[in-house]
């Protein structure tokens, strides 16, 4: 009696262990406590920078005065009519603009504007500074959005590919979740985001999502056209190594060998 104690108590120390070895490579945020403050010391604005896509509109009670520097771009849609013919309906959009590789755009009745390395708020205020002279009455509401802010998200995720936001401000976690969060397989501790500055140069951080260091990190916050990679663990590796049918083999292998060895232990104790 005493040995089936003894491999009841073994079988459930192992599972025991197997399971808190899976919470362990799964769980996100496992060096925070239960309730804990934590204040990142990153304030984090996206910066316009070169190739991206803006869109500047202009408002205002003197529809005369804004109409000029709202450029009107139409969008062509196919429309299907009677008998299956088809025909085209122009919406129209707002022109969007292009920031150039030296950090510039050309905006209407104002000409060149140097815009790198501002904010979409510093740019509005920028732009009302500018058209003050040409307003009246009331100044102008002047929005500037992103229409190009994406991110790749790539590795062991659920659902890798290009995502885009146009506020602005992503996160690692909200990045992770536009792509379907990660996979079982995924490394926790060992995220990469790569990076491209001004000058051309890949910058490398390395994130670790159980650590509270990570809010402060600057990779806290995704910027333009990062890359997060989801580097697999060793579990995924080492099933890399074989096929479908030899897992199913090994693993049923290892079932047969388990109740192989439970029943030789029930068998030894009935003598």
């Amino acid at each position: 009696m005493f040995n089936m104690k003894r491999t009841i108590h073994l079988l459930v120390l192992a599972c025991i262990a197997v399971s808190c070895g899976q919470v362990k490579d799964i769980a996100y945020f496992q060096q925070i406590d239960q309730v804990q403050s934590i204040v990142s010391n990153v304030q984090y604005d996206a910066q316009i920078k070169p190739k991206d896509i803006l869109t500047i509109a202009v408002v205002s009670s003197e529809p005369d005065a804004s109409r000029r520097y709202n450029l009107i771009m139409p969008q062509v849609i196919g429309l299907q009519g009677t008998a299956g013919q088809y025909s085209t309906q122009s919406q129209p959009t707002l022109q969007n603009y292009l920031v150039d590789i030296d950090g510039n755009i050309n905006f209407p009745s104002l000409g060149t504007m140097q815009v790198k390395g501002m904010t979409t708020k510093q740019l509005e205020k920028h732009i009302e500074d500018r058209l003050k002279p040409f307003f009246t009455e009331e100044m102008p509401i002047i929005t500037v959005r992103f229409m190009n802010y994406s991110i790749n998200v790539l590795g062991e995720v659920l659902n890798p590919g290009k995502f885009e936001n146009n506020n602005g401000r992503i996160t690692i976690f909200d990045g992770l979740a536009m792509a379907g969060d990660m996979t079982i397989y995924g490394r926790r501790d060992n995220v990469k985001v790569l990076r491209e500055d001004e000058s051309g140069e890949i910058i490398i951080y390395t994130l670790n999502l159980n650590d509270k260091k990570l809010f402060g990190s600057p990779a806290y916050f995704l910027q333009q056209n990062d890359v997060v990679y989801v580097e697999p663990n060793q579990t995924k590796a080492n099933s890399s190594r074989y096929g479908a049918a030899e897992n199913y083999r090994v693993s049923t292998l290892s079932v047969l060998i388990s109740l192989a060895t439970l029943g030789i232990s029930i068998f030894s104790l009935s003598k």
